[in-house]
Protein backbone atom coordinates (compact mmCIF):
# COMPACT_ATOMS: atom_id res chain seq x y z
CA UNK A 1 0.00 0.00 0.00
CA UNK A 2 1.18 3.47 -0.94
CA UNK A 3 2.35 5.85 2.42
CA UNK A 4 -0.57 7.56 3.12
CA UNK A 5 -3.44 5.47 1.11
CA UNK A 6 -6.28 4.59 3.04
CA UNK A 7 -6.33 0.78 3.77
CA UNK A 8 -9.31 -0.79 2.57
CA UNK A 9 -12.04 -2.15 4.12
CA UNK A 10 -14.81 -4.59 3.60
CA UNK A 11 -18.57 -3.23 5.42
CA UNK A 12 -19.86 -6.76 4.52
CA UNK A 13 -17.77 -8.70 7.23
CA UNK A 14 -19.31 -9.83 10.69
CA UNK A 15 -17.51 -7.23 12.81
CA UNK A 16 -18.45 -4.59 10.18
CA UNK A 17 -21.23 -3.26 12.48
CA UNK A 18 -22.69 -2.24 8.77
CA UNK A 19 -26.17 -1.11 9.90
CA UNK A 20 -24.48 1.42 12.36
CA UNK A 21 -21.90 2.47 9.76
CA UNK A 22 -24.12 2.55 6.56
CA UNK A 23 -26.90 5.38 6.11
CA UNK A 24 -28.89 6.07 2.82
CA UNK A 25 -30.11 9.69 2.94
CA UNK A 26 -32.98 10.84 0.34
CA UNK A 27 -31.48 14.38 -1.20
CA UNK A 28 -34.39 16.63 -1.20
CA UNK A 29 -33.18 20.08 -0.25
CA UNK A 30 -31.70 22.00 -3.16
CA UNK A 31 -28.58 22.09 -0.96
CA UNK A 32 -28.43 18.04 -1.14
CA UNK A 33 -29.15 17.72 -4.49
CA UNK A 34 -26.38 20.60 -5.47
CA UNK A 35 -23.56 18.08 -3.25
CA UNK A 36 -24.91 14.90 -5.32
CA UNK A 37 -24.18 16.50 -8.30
CA UNK A 38 -20.84 17.93 -7.41
CA UNK A 39 -19.64 14.79 -6.22
CA UNK A 40 -21.42 12.86 -9.59
CA UNK A 41 -19.09 15.39 -11.46
CA UNK A 42 -16.25 14.80 -9.75
CA UNK A 43 -16.62 10.67 -10.35
CA UNK A 44 -17.65 11.20 -14.01
CA UNK A 45 -14.56 13.32 -14.55
CA UNK A 46 -12.26 11.44 -12.61
CA UNK A 47 -13.73 7.97 -14.57
CA UNK A 48 -13.04 9.75 -18.05
CA UNK A 49 -16.86 9.43 -18.50
CA UNK A 50 -17.68 13.52 -18.87
CA UNK A 51 -16.25 16.36 -19.79
CA UNK A 52 -15.02 19.61 -17.51
CA UNK A 53 -17.61 22.13 -17.18
CA UNK A 54 -17.08 25.61 -15.59
CA UNK A 55 -20.17 24.27 -13.11
CA UNK A 56 -18.37 21.27 -11.73
CA UNK A 57 -21.82 19.70 -11.64
CA UNK A 58 -23.53 17.12 -13.38
CA UNK A 59 -27.81 17.19 -13.34
CA UNK A 60 -30.49 16.42 -15.45
CA UNK A 61 -34.45 17.00 -15.62
CA UNK A 62 -34.84 13.95 -14.65
CA UNK A 63 -33.36 14.52 -10.87
CA UNK A 64 -36.51 16.52 -10.59
CA UNK A 65 -38.77 14.11 -11.63
CA UNK A 66 -42.35 13.46 -9.71
CA UNK A 67 -41.09 9.26 -9.80
CA UNK A 68 -37.19 10.49 -8.83
CA UNK A 69 -35.73 9.35 -6.12
CA UNK A 70 -32.05 10.13 -5.05
CA UNK A 71 -30.19 9.01 -2.72
CA UNK A 72 -26.58 9.83 -0.95
CA UNK A 73 -25.27 6.81 0.56
CA UNK A 74 -23.16 7.55 3.81
CA UNK A 75 -20.27 5.81 5.76
CA UNK A 76 -19.51 6.94 9.22
CA UNK A 77 -21.23 10.61 8.34
CA UNK A 78 -19.43 10.95 5.08
CA UNK A 79 -21.29 10.78 1.74
CA UNK A 80 -19.67 8.25 -0.35
CA UNK A 81 -22.08 7.54 -3.20
CA UNK A 82 -25.28 8.05 -4.76
CA UNK A 83 -27.95 6.91 -6.94
CA UNK A 84 -30.91 7.86 -8.78
CA UNK A 85 -33.71 5.89 -9.03
CA UNK A 86 -37.10 6.60 -11.90
CA UNK A 87 -40.08 4.43 -11.20
CA UNK A 88 -41.39 4.34 -15.04
CA UNK A 89 -45.16 3.11 -15.54
CA UNK A 90 -47.19 3.49 -17.96
CA UNK A 91 -48.35 6.63 -16.25
CA UNK A 92 -45.27 8.05 -15.64
CA UNK A 93 -42.92 7.28 -18.17
CA UNK A 94 -40.46 9.94 -17.33
CA UNK A 95 -36.86 7.91 -17.12
CA UNK A 96 -32.90 8.49 -19.24
CA UNK A 97 -33.70 4.61 -20.24
CA UNK A 98 -37.42 5.24 -21.61
CA UNK A 99 -35.97 8.07 -23.02
CA UNK A 100 -32.95 6.51 -24.88
CA UNK A 101 -34.99 2.86 -25.54
CA UNK A 102 -38.07 4.40 -25.97
CA UNK A 103 -38.73 1.71 -29.03
CA UNK A 104 -38.07 -0.88 -26.77
CA UNK A 105 -39.63 0.36 -23.49
CA UNK A 106 -42.73 2.28 -24.35
CA UNK A 107 -44.71 -1.06 -25.67
CA UNK A 108 -43.97 -3.05 -22.65
CA UNK A 109 -45.37 -0.07 -20.54
CA UNK A 110 -48.64 -0.12 -22.53
CA UNK A 111 -48.98 -3.69 -21.46
CA UNK A 112 -48.64 -2.65 -18.07
CA UNK A 113 -45.45 -3.39 -16.95
CA UNK A 114 -43.55 -1.29 -14.10
CA UNK A 115 -39.76 -0.17 -14.33
CA UNK A 116 -37.15 0.79 -11.72
CA UNK A 117 -34.42 2.90 -13.80
CA UNK A 118 -31.46 3.45 -11.90
CA UNK A 119 -29.37 5.93 -13.41
CA UNK A 120 -26.79 8.66 -12.02
CA UNK A 121 -24.77 6.12 -9.88
CA UNK A 122 -21.64 7.76 -8.69
CA UNK A 123 -19.08 7.65 -6.12
CA UNK A 124 -16.49 9.92 -5.05
CA UNK A 125 -13.15 7.74 -6.61
CA UNK A 126 -11.47 7.67 -2.84
CA UNK A 127 -14.54 6.10 -1.01
CA UNK A 128 -14.40 4.10 -3.56
CA UNK A 129 -11.11 2.56 -3.34
CA UNK A 130 -11.97 2.56 0.48
CA UNK A 131 -14.46 0.44 0.36
CA UNK A 132 -14.48 -2.07 -2.21
CA UNK A 133 -18.48 -3.38 -1.61
CA UNK A 134 -20.20 0.37 -1.97
CA UNK A 135 -20.83 -0.97 -6.16
CA UNK A 136 -23.28 -3.17 -4.13
CA UNK A 137 -24.54 -0.84 -1.29
CA UNK A 138 -25.47 1.28 -4.27
CA UNK A 139 -26.96 -1.03 -6.49
CA UNK A 140 -28.93 -2.47 -3.56
CA UNK A 141 -31.43 0.54 -3.44
CA UNK A 142 -32.43 -0.51 -6.82
CA UNK A 143 -33.52 -3.82 -5.78
CA UNK A 144 -35.28 -2.14 -2.65
CA UNK A 145 -37.33 -0.64 -4.57
CA UNK A 146 -38.25 -3.18 -6.99
CA UNK A 147 -39.82 -4.66 -3.97
CA UNK A 148 -41.52 -2.05 -2.78
CA UNK A 149 -43.07 -0.68 -6.03
CA UNK A 150 -43.98 -4.32 -7.24
CA UNK A 151 -41.61 -3.74 -10.29
CA UNK A 152 -41.58 -5.91 -13.01
CA UNK A 153 -37.93 -5.33 -13.99
CA UNK A 154 -35.11 -3.73 -12.83
CA UNK A 155 -33.33 -1.99 -15.78
CA UNK A 156 -29.84 -0.62 -15.78
CA UNK A 157 -27.85 1.91 -18.79
CA UNK A 158 -24.22 0.10 -18.95
CA UNK A 159 -21.19 0.67 -20.40
CA UNK A 160 -19.17 -2.39 -21.50
CA UNK A 161 -16.92 -3.01 -18.78
CA UNK A 162 -19.54 -2.93 -16.30
CA UNK A 163 -21.97 -5.31 -17.55
CA UNK A 164 -20.08 -8.39 -15.88
CA UNK A 165 -21.44 -6.97 -12.73
CA UNK A 166 -25.01 -6.93 -13.75
CA UNK A 167 -24.63 -9.71 -15.06
CA UNK A 168 -23.04 -11.30 -11.76
CA UNK A 169 -25.43 -9.60 -9.06
CA UNK A 170 -29.02 -9.34 -10.92
CA UNK A 171 -28.45 -12.09 -13.76
CA UNK A 172 -29.19 -8.72 -15.75
CA UNK A 173 -29.26 -9.33 -19.73
CA UNK A 174 -28.70 -7.01 -22.54
CA UNK A 175 -31.75 -6.27 -24.20
CA UNK A 176 -30.42 -3.51 -26.73
CA UNK A 177 -27.45 -2.29 -27.97
CA UNK A 178 -25.36 0.43 -27.20
CA UNK A 179 -26.42 4.08 -27.80
CA UNK A 180 -25.28 7.54 -26.37
CA UNK A 181 -26.40 9.47 -24.09
CA UNK A 182 -26.39 13.14 -23.76
CA UNK A 183 -23.75 14.52 -21.51
CA UNK A 184 -22.27 10.57 -20.64
CA UNK A 185 -18.77 9.89 -23.13
CA UNK A 186 -19.16 6.08 -23.18
CA UNK A 187 -22.08 4.36 -24.81
CA UNK A 188 -24.19 2.57 -22.79
CA UNK A 189 -26.65 -0.76 -23.72
CA UNK A 190 -29.81 -1.39 -21.94
CA UNK A 191 -30.02 -4.16 -19.72
CA UNK A 192 -32.96 -5.61 -17.76
CA UNK A 193 -33.21 -8.56 -14.19
CA UNK A 194 -36.67 -10.41 -13.95
CA UNK A 195 -37.09 -9.24 -10.68
CA UNK A 196 -40.08 -11.58 -9.60
CA UNK A 197 -38.20 -14.32 -11.82
CA UNK A 198 -34.79 -13.95 -10.01
CA UNK A 199 -35.21 -12.52 -6.91
CA UNK A 200 -34.84 -15.21 -4.55
CA UNK A 201 -31.76 -16.28 -6.60
CA UNK A 202 -30.34 -12.98 -6.18
CA UNK A 203 -30.94 -12.63 -2.42
CA UNK A 204 -28.86 -16.19 -1.49
CA UNK A 205 -26.28 -15.52 -3.26
CA UNK A 206 -26.17 -11.78 -2.45
CA UNK A 207 -28.09 -11.79 1.57
CA UNK A 208 -27.47 -8.32 0.83
CA UNK A 209 -30.21 -7.36 -1.05
CA UNK A 210 -32.32 -8.46 1.69
CA UNK A 211 -34.72 -5.82 3.53
CA UNK A 212 -37.80 -5.69 5.87
CA UNK A 213 -41.13 -3.87 5.06
CA UNK A 214 -40.21 -1.34 7.40
CA UNK A 215 -36.94 -0.42 5.87
CA UNK A 216 -38.74 0.03 2.27
CA UNK A 217 -41.52 2.44 3.71
CA UNK A 218 -38.19 4.58 5.19
CA UNK A 219 -36.67 4.70 1.93
CA UNK A 220 -39.55 5.39 -0.08
CA UNK A 221 -43.06 6.26 1.27
CA UNK A 222 -43.71 9.88 0.71
CA UNK A 223 -44.72 12.24 2.71
CA UNK A 224 -48.35 12.44 2.96
CA UNK A 225 -48.96 8.74 2.32
CA UNK A 226 -51.34 6.11 4.36
CA UNK A 227 -48.13 4.97 6.67
CA UNK A 228 -45.49 8.64 6.61
CA UNK A 229 -42.50 7.36 7.84
CA UNK A 230 -39.81 9.68 8.60
CA UNK A 231 -37.17 10.33 5.01
CA UNK A 232 -34.62 12.27 5.91
CA UNK A 233 -31.92 9.20 7.19
CA UNK A 234 -32.20 5.36 7.08
CA UNK A 235 -29.60 2.69 7.47
CA UNK A 236 -29.74 -0.95 6.73
CA UNK A 237 -32.52 -1.36 9.28
CA UNK A 238 -32.66 -5.27 10.04
CA UNK A 239 -30.87 -5.88 6.85
CA UNK A 240 -28.81 -9.64 6.90
CA UNK A 241 -25.66 -9.16 7.06
CA UNK A 242 -23.26 -11.51 5.90
CA UNK A 243 -20.31 -11.56 3.58
CA UNK A 244 -20.45 -11.91 -0.35
CA UNK A 245 -17.99 -14.82 -1.62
Amino acid sequence: MKAGAEPRTSLFGPESGLSDRVDYRLMETPEEKDSIYLMRYKAYLHGGVTAPSESQRVSDHYDDAPNAWIFGIYVDGELCSSIRLNVVTSGCRISGSADLFGDVLHPRLDQGEVFIDPLRLAALPEKARQFPDLPYLTVRLAYLACEYFNANTGLALVRAEHQAFYRRVFMSEVIAEARSFPGFLPKVALMASDYRAVREKVMTRFPIMRSTAFERRMLFQRAGERHPSPRRVTSLEQASIVPIS
